[in-house]
């Protein structure tokens, strides 16, 4: 049985770099989600025990679910594990589905780059205002999508030069 040759060595540089920021961004979103679970107890709290309502909570939570979704998608990228409908692409012969899944990454690469792009320009706009109550900078709630389009893009080059070179691993490609 032959084995298949290592890759080449940016490829392997490439891999561990996109793993260590997708671990990154699943860390975040975690730490994230703990730090919404902790102040929705304290809303709870101050409502009913203290009968003070923290104003401040929504507008962080807000915050964090924007780290929560966005830095969960760009990490679902890298995972294979976003959303995406597979269903012609699987039952496609494997030429085909080269194709494919070819067509798809280079669709997510654009996306990716549209919203690293477009996330910057609305990201810089909202700077210099600030959130009411908690009287943070705007832009904090658009640099999440910001950073996943970066992300994206980064990711899905990755796939794609995977993919040119032969060595895509995905388990819904090419079989």
């Amino acid at each position: 049985m032959s084995e298949t040759p290592e890759p080449p060595a940016f490829v392997r540089r490439l891999d561990t770099t996109n793993t260590l920021l997708a671990r990154i961004c699943f860390l975040l979103a975690g730490v994230a989600l703990v730090v919404m679970t902790a102040i929705f107890a304290w809303l709870v709290f101050g409502r009913y025990v203290l009968n003070d309502t923290p104003t401040w909570v929504e507008q962080v939570s807000l915050l964090l679910v924007m780290v929560i979704a966005f830095l969960g998608a760009a990490a679902g990228v890298h995972e294979h594990t976003h959303l995406s409908v597979v269903a012609f692409r699987n039952i496609a012969p494997t030429p085909v589905r080269t194709v494919f899944v070819f067509i798809t990454d280079l669709l997510m690469l654009s996306f990716g780059a549209l919203m690293f792009w477009y996330g910057l320009e609305l990201t810089q706009f909202k700077w210099n205002t600030l959130i009411p109550l908690i009287q943070w900078s705007e832009g904090l709630r658009s640099l999440p999508l910001t950073i996943c389009g970066a992300l994206i893009f980064l990711f899905s080059t990755s796939h794609l030069i995977r993919l040119l070179l032969g060595r895509d691993e995905r388990k819904d490609s090419i079989e």
